[in-house]
């Protein structure tokens, strides 16, 4: 049976600080299995999985889908201690330069992204991520750009939230027009766009190349503010592209992106500059 990364998981990175866990997650595994009266080749055919998936989990060497714990946990009859580890395998599967940036997200009440090469990962469809990710050079490889893509799209449920996120995108011109992964991969991100833009909580805007002035010349802004009044922000054109928190810095960067959304086009001509795209394709 060939193994799919997509559907397994993930090899757990060198030194990563989830490793423990997943190792314990592992040794669960095997314990519920053995008290289940299963064998490893037994345990991959119910499942539908390769062996060498299993024993790879059992090692602790491979991280879990929650999916893939949901469904061992029913089978082995785990009584849902396989189970209660499927939030802790969702967040390590993240890879670690991602992982804080997911959690600063989910905690955010508001966000202000500028974009200027790629759009925001918030707003990519799978495609388009997992375009960017086949052109990054050196390679990566099939696991690694698996893993990427999910977690890119694993980010996005800070739209499901409750209460919703005030979410702030701007977006230059070019990211609208540069085709990644084909006129068809761009169709479908267009039309994402459009959907994402409906959102009550959502405010997208265009920003055009044919600018005279633009506050954003230095590059790509983000600010996040949390609810106890605390925020981060981080600009790659400030500040030595270093994460800042404190109030001075802060402002800076907000002061930046407001003036970005000033000269940027406002929402609505920006939803009919993205259908004028979406029509020339």
């Amino acid at each position: 049976m060939t193994e799919n990364v997509d559907e397994a998981g993930w090899d757990v990175e060198p030194g990563d600080e989830m490793e423990p866990m997943v190792q314990a997650v592992g040794r669960l595994l095997q314990v519920c299995r053995e008290a289940a009266g299963m064998s490893v080749p037994d345990l991959a055919a119910a499942l539908g999985y390769s062996e060498a998936l299993i024993r790879k989990i059992e090692r602790g060497s491979r991280i879990p889908r929650p999916e893939f714990l949901d469904k061992v946990d029913t089978l082995l009859k785990a009584q849902g201690h396989l189970r209660a580890f499927m939030e802790d395998m969702r967040r390590a599967r993240y890879p670690k330069k991602v992982r804080d940036l997911a959690d600063l997200e989910e905690r955010a009440v508001e966000m202000l992204l500028y974009g200027s090469h790629n759009l925001h990962g918030l707003l990519q469809t799978p495609e388009y991520a997992r375009a960017l990710l086949e052109m990054r050079q050196p390679s990566y490889s099939t696991d690694v750009i698996e893993r990427g893509v999910a977690a890119r799209i694993g980010r996005k449920t800070v739209f499901e939230r409750e209460p919703a996120p005030t979410l702030s995108f701007v977006q230059e011109q070019v990211t609208l027009e540069r085709p990644y992964g084909g006129k068809m991969v761009l169709r479908r991100q267009l039309e994402h766009l459009l959907e994402v833009s409906q959102l009550r909580n959502v405010t997208l805007q265009v920003m055009p190349t044919d600018r005279e002035e633009h506050a954003g010349a230095a590059g790509v802004i983000q600010v996040l503010k949390f609810a106890d009044g605390t925020a981060i922000g981080r600009s790659s054109g400030a500040f030595n592209g270093r994460p800042v928190s404190g109030p001075k810095d802060l402002r800076i960067l907000e002061l930046r992106y407001g003036m970005i959304r000033a000269q940027a086009l406002p929402p609505r001509e920006s939803q009919s500059f993205i259908e004028q795209a979406l029509g020339r394709l």
